[in-house]
């Protein structure tokens, strides 16, 4: 009883300090105009933000999708057919330039500096293959990730992504509000399942299906989202669907060890600078 009580105090004074730091952090936030406010407009509200490469204008996109298309050739054939559960084929890539370069874009970096709200950590690049898979598990199940207070991760859809392939899926935040009934429900299924996640069915009675957002969209589609705020997953699929997926947090992060995948050896990685030159970018 004592240990949680101490564990919940330690749990506040750490939120506090959170908050206390953002505040102050406020004055030295870059200042956005036109498109890229909107962009963080749509993250405050919702948590997601959908968009393009060629609507984003960064100069590194091209180098991005030519490296990105060439890593995608060399991953090997899993030879999955066999299998119930397909797990996804991820490499690590976020030593290459190509990829580096196009993650600490600096009107890229200022939307998420914004978001944040606090100096950020650039962690690296995953190159995923997802599979067709005809049950939800893993991330097909709806879930938040874990590795900080406020995370940003960015999908790029390296084919046209539509049913068949899967799509990104959301519940908006205007429907999981804090305090909402909405809210304690989904939560305390979230925790029962040990917060490995909960499938559609255990969703419908809560949030219906016709409040889902999905993300289809071409090649070149790019998904900004809040994973720790914003309730998400894949969705089944009956075709393969490769993308990129990078990942930023204030730096340091709340849970840091759970950041280390994207640039340490759990994954098969491209030619890696080194952990330092892959991790992190703090301003």
């Amino acid at each position: 009883m004592f240990s949680a009580i101490k564990r919940k105090i330690a749990t506040l004074s750490s939120d506090f300090e959170y908050y206390v730091a953002r505040w102050k952090h406020s004055r030295n936030l870059p200042v956005l105009e036109g498109s890229d406010r909107n962009i963080l407009n749509a993250l405050k509200k919702d948590g997601v933000c959908v968009t393009t490469l060629a609507d984003l204008g960064f100069d590194s996109s091209t180098e991005l999708l030519k490296a990105a298309y060439h890593q995608l050739s060399q991953m090997e054939n899993p030879n999955n057919d066999h299998l119930e559960q397909k797990l996804p084929q991820i490499s690590t890539v976020t030593g290459l330039p190509e990829f580096y370069a196009w993650g600490i874009e600096k009107r890229l970096l200022n939307i998420i500096k914004n978001y944040i709200g606090l100096p950020v950590a650039f962690h690296g690049v995953h190159l995923r293959k997802d599979f067709n898979n005809k049950h939800q598990f893993g991330t097909l199940l709806w879930h938040r990730d874990a590795e900080d207070r406020r995370i940003i991760k960015i999908i790029i859809y390296l084919n046209d992504v539509e049913e068949k392939t899967g799509p990104f899926e959301y519940i908006p935040r205007s429907l999981t509000s804090l305090f909402s009934w909405n809210y304690f429900q989904l939560y305390y299924k979230l925790w029962k399942s040990g917060y490995i996640g909960i499938d559609d069915e255990q969703i419908k009675p809560i949030i219906p299906k016709s409040a889902w957002k999905s993300c289809p969209g071409p090649a070149g589609t790019v998904i900004l989202v809040d994973t720790k705020n914003t309730l998400h997953h894949g969705t089944v699929r009956t075709e393969d669907r490769p993308t990129l997926f990078l990942c930023y947090t204030a730096n340091p992060p709340e849970r840091p060890h759970l950041c280390t995948q994207y640039w340490d050896d759990t994954y098969p990685r491209a030619e890696l600078r080194s952990a330092s030159d892959a991790v992190k970018v703090s301003t």
